[in-house]
């Protein structure tokens, strides 16, 4: 299981999302082509990422020379099934009482 606390650190740094994104839309990058249309250095970069890396975020697989970066979705699921989900299945389960609150027949809404 991830640290969620370094997952957490690790997302609350826009750059570090930007990163995520880009992996999201295409895996597979090599920290040249990640740091593309990133103002900041190439060195910048390779901290940021090496700081996903250690939150499990990212994975690497060498291609001869290249290092290519790819995101892993994992420690996100992790965090959407201890946090997030939990308050979903409350809003849903509050919006399926209402529902069968309104279902309900008025002659159960009349006083005596």
């Amino acid at each position: 299981m991830t640290d969620l606390d370094t997952v957490f650190r690790a997302l609350a740094d826009p750059t570090r999302r930007r990163v995520l994104d880009r992996l999201h839309e295409r895996g597979g990058q090599t920290l040249a082509e990640l740091c593309a249309g990133l103002e900041m250095s190439r060195q910048a970069v390779s901290k940021h990422v090496a700081l996903l890396e250690s939150a499990g975020l990212v994975s690497t697989v060498r291609r001869g020379r290249e290092k290519l970066h790819h995101l892993d979705p994992v420690p996100i699921q992790e965090i959407h099934d201890r946090w997030i989900g939990k308050f979903e299945r409350s809003r849903v389960q509050a919006v399926t009482r209402l529902r069968a609150a309104l279902e309900e027949p008025d002659d159960q809404h009349e006083r005596p």
